[in-house]
């Protein structure tokens, strides 16, 4: 694109400066947090650009083999490098009284040599590594949220260290929540409470440039995106509503729908962003001593926060996911999000009871999707 055409557009410095007007009390470090977690995502955008040629593909390994993380998942060698830069970046300014992350079992506490600031921030600094090996799309998700006062350099008095119970605030208490996709061009989307907007970054400037502003989610759709694989685990009105959609024109929804997947939140969720869809995750019965497959801080709550201010919905499949009280610092939960009219229609059949039909096998439908 040629410079005359781009030249009008905003940095994602002068965003948020537009942004701080509108509380001319605001110190600024807020910004400036936000710009150490937007230099954050430009390394690691670097890094999976790199791919094999930066020497970081594959597993992470320790001592003891494959390195595996508090989730119980195998760590990829960009997993650990992407939980460092944004440790690294983020730490030193005073901005932090603390971080958690998918990566690290305990919360982060800022070292000593540094002052402690008012927020709080928590990641999943590589969404979708599975990807990785094979230079598909995944990303980063963040969010912020206010410290408690007696965790922050206020005064001669000693602060405490941050606990995990400082980080159990439901959604709707962010004050940030943002994602870096790294596909094609690198974008962060980003909301501080005023709708989503889209910046794209611009590899000759080495800036994420305001594209795509007030992002707004269709509230009707013909997409949905489910793991198939785990049907059989499915809850009735899960499979209730993926067997209409399939159904197509001659079913009960009397429209057709197509299905994707690629095991990338952030992909899925931008992709309902530009275009609509419904994600979900939903949670099953394929292990009872989890409430589902999605970590609620730091995954469920900064991306239903986006859906939310950009006039989707996100939800349990029972009630909003932002007001979910959190109990656990890597509590899963499972997550539907996206186009509002569709995660409502799951919703209500969640709060519908149990159809004969699902209930009694023996006059079911048929379908790919149902237990047989």
């Amino acid at each position: 694109m040629p410079l005359t055409h781009r030249s009008h557009r905003s940095t994602l410095t002068q965003f948020l400066i537009e942004e701080r007007r509108r509380f001319p009390g605001a110190s600024g470090d807020f910004n400036a947090l936000i710009l150490d977690v937007a230099l954050a995502c430009k390394a690691i955008a670097r890094a999976v650009a790199l791919g094999e040629l930066g020497g970081v593909m594959g597993n992470h390994a320790d001592e003891a083999g494959d390195s595996v993380n508090v989730q119980g998942e195998t760590q990829k060698k960009l997993d650990v490098l992407s939980n460092e830069v944004f440790i690294r970046r983020t730490e030193w300014a005073g901005h932090l009284a603390g971080m958690a992350s998918e990566e690290m079992d305990l919360p982060y506490q800022i070292p000593g040599q540094y002052p402690r600031g008012k927020y709080l921030l928590v990641f999943d600094p590589l969404d979708g590594s599975s990807n990785i090996d094979v230079n598909l799309s995944v990303g980063s998700i963040f969010s912020v949220l206010r410290a408690p006062q007696d965790v922050v350099d206020s005064g001669p008095e000693p602060q405490r260290d941050v606990a995990e119970a400082d980080f159990l605030q439901p959604g709707s208490s962010q004050v940030a929540a943002g994602y870096a996709l790294y596909g094609p061009t690198t974008m962060l989307v980003l909301t501080v409470g005023d709708g989503v907007n889209g910046f794209t970054l611009d590899p000759n400037l080495g800036e994420f440039m305001l594209t795509h502003p007030k992002m707004q989610i269709p509230q009707d759709t013909h997409e949905f995106a489910i793991n198939a694989s785990n049907s059989r685990f499915w809850e009735a009105p899960v499979k209730r509503y993926v067997d209409e959609c399939l159904a197509g024109q001659t079913g009960p929804r009397a429209k057709d729908f197509n299905m994707r997947w690629i095991a990338s939140m952030v992909a899925e969720a931008h992709r309902i962003l530009m275009r609509g869809g419904v994600f979900l995750y939903p949670r099953d019965t394929k292990d009872p001593t989890k409430s589902g497959r999605l970590r609620l801080l730091y995954e469920a709550n900064p991306v239903g926060w986006i859906m939310e201010q950009a006039g989707g919905r996100a939800s349990t499949g029972e009630k909003p996911m932002l007001g979910v009280q959190p109990s656990s610092l890597h509590q899963r939960i499972g997550l539907v999000f996206g186009s509002k009219n569709e995660v409502e229609r799951i919703e209500r059949y969640h709060a519908e009871p149990v159809r004969a039909e699902a209930a009694n096998p023996l006059f079911a439908e048929r379908s790919l999707f149902r237990s047989q």
